[in-house]
């Protein structure tokens, strides 16, 4: 079953492939809060050594099995797979033997959000950023919206859940529209958002028409970020519009970062947030044009702002020791890169800023802005530290590796160092940082990056 117009209200048991993935897990808990069977698998997962995600599922009643075909039984419904699963995959080729149904994530995201009242939120970056930060001041402001994130909100995160999904009482669910497999144009939204427009996964001529279409399935506001000119080109009426110059509805100013807190004004309005960096102003803008077009206003928005929690792994401090400081971000594309760096730049005197690509395939697209806009990016005494690709399996091919992009930078600059296993970098850090100094963790897909960051805390 492989057509945009898939119904999930046909189905009630519904078997995830890769369960514990951020796209899926989201899904997953949503539908359980709704009142569906759910299960699913995971190559991660271990009945003697259980992840916390899988303890959290468990106590949802999700079931939960490794990824070998044992769980999928006759009566499953559906089975729901990513565009990361291939058609070898045991669970898929066992779908297919007992005829379950099988549909993508995306088209089961589509189908849900033909259901609600829905605020779709696109663009190359900060996605994840700007889908809490409208649910935080939804939430705080009455409104009750569901949710389904790439990133764990804190505030959810705190209640024992994965913190990516939430089931609220009325008809308003916040999504991500992902243009990076291309299912952005599956999805129907009453407002959508266009944060931004960089090269990431795919060239600019087909990421202008996918957000085309994104716009035009959209049957209410299309808000756009007027400071970026590729996301203002495909503008509509400005009157919802943000950005940093006068002439679109939600114009911002005043920017000042007081160590790890921002403040800004919007419309002369101030605002106050507990985060790091300019590209999180934006975030905030783009926000609060959403909440207002659904009825919250400007200075309800703003206060609700001030005790916005963050999300999991977006400039999150791990931690001070001995006067460094530690970040830990899911920065994954140069444009995410430079935004992570310069953050961190307001807060340190250096920056060590190290970066684990998330991917053969992407390496290969993006290793120019690698080696050139990135490194632009560094003062004199910062550096960028690099260590191998993050191999997940599957068919892929190597044509670019981290030693080659490190090479490349090596005939330009000397603010480079390579730790093919990132390992061997903490005795480094351990004797080079120094108080004051930043060590800035990127990466993305490999979930062991959060204890990566703790284990530079420690060493330090």
């Amino acid at each position: 079953m492989m057509n945009n117009q898939y119904d999930f209200q046909t189905h009630n048991h519904f078997f995830f492939v890769g369960i514990a993935g951020t796209g899926m897990s989201a899904i997953a808990q949503y539908l359980r809060g709704i009142g569906k069977t759910v299960s699913g698998s995971d190559r991660l997962f271990n009945d003697q050594h259980k992840m916390l995600i899988q303890e959290q599922f468990e106590q949802q009643g999700i079931r939960c099995f490794f990824q070998d075909a044992s769980g999928l039984t006759p009566d499953v419904d559906v089975l729901i797979v990513s565009t990361a699963i291939e058609e070898s995959n045991v669970e898929y080729q066992k779908a297919l033997q007992l005829n379950i149904p099988i549909v993508k994530r995306s088209e089961l995201l589509a189908s849900i959000s033909r259901t609600k009242r829905t605020i779709a939120v696109g663009g190359t970056s900060g996605k994840s950023t700007t889908t809490a930060m409208i649910f935080h001041i939804l939430d705080q402001n009455g409104v009750s919206p569901s949710i389904m994130s790439g990133a764990g909100l804190t505030s959810l995160q705190e209640k024992g859940l994965p913190g990516n999904a939430w089931v609220g009482k009325s008809d308003w669910l916040v999504i991500e529209a992902d243009e990076s497999d291309g299912s952005i144009v599956n999805y129907t939204s009453e407002i959508a958002l266009l944060l931004n427009m960089d090269r990431d996964h795919k060239e600019y001529d087909e990421l202008t028409e996918l957000f085309k279409t994104f716009r035009s399935h959209t049957t209410g506001k299309f808000i756009v970020n007027q400071s970026h000119p590729k996301s203002k080109a495909l503008s509509v009426d400005k009157s919802y519009d943000f950005g940093l110059e006068a002439g679109c509805g939600f114009v911002g100013s005043q920017f000042k970062q007081d160590g790890f807190s921002i403040s800004f004004e919007c419309n002369g309005v101030p605002v106050k947030m507990p985060v790091i960096g300019h590209h999180n102003m934006e975030n905030a803008l783009a926000a609060i044009a959403c909440c207002t077009a659904v009825g919250v206003g400007l200075a309800d928005c703003a206060k609700s702002l001030a005790d916005y929690r963050g999300i999991y792994r977006r400039t999150q401090l791990t931690g001070l020791r001995n006067g460094v400081t530690v970040i830990d971000d899911f920065a994954h594309n140069p444009a995410e890169v430079i935004c992570a760096i310069k953050a961190c730049q307001t807060v340190g005197k250096r920056v060590f800023a190290w970066f684990q690509p998330h991917g053969f395939g992407p390496l290969k697209f993006m290793h120019r802005e690698l080696e050139t806009e990135v490194i632009r990016t560094l003062r004199p005494a910062d550096l960028f530290l690099l260590s191998d690709v993050y191999y997940a399996g599957g068919t892929v091919t190597r044509e670019v590796t981290t030693a080659d992009v490190v090479a490349a930078i090596e005939q330009e600059s000397r603010q480079v160092a390579y730790f093919p296993d990132r390992k061997d970098m903490l005795p480094y850090l351990k004797e080079n940082v120094e108080a004051g100094d930043v060590v800035l963790i990127m990466g993305a897909r490999d979930t062991t990056l959060s204890d990566f960051a703790k284990s530079v805390l420690d060493v330090l």
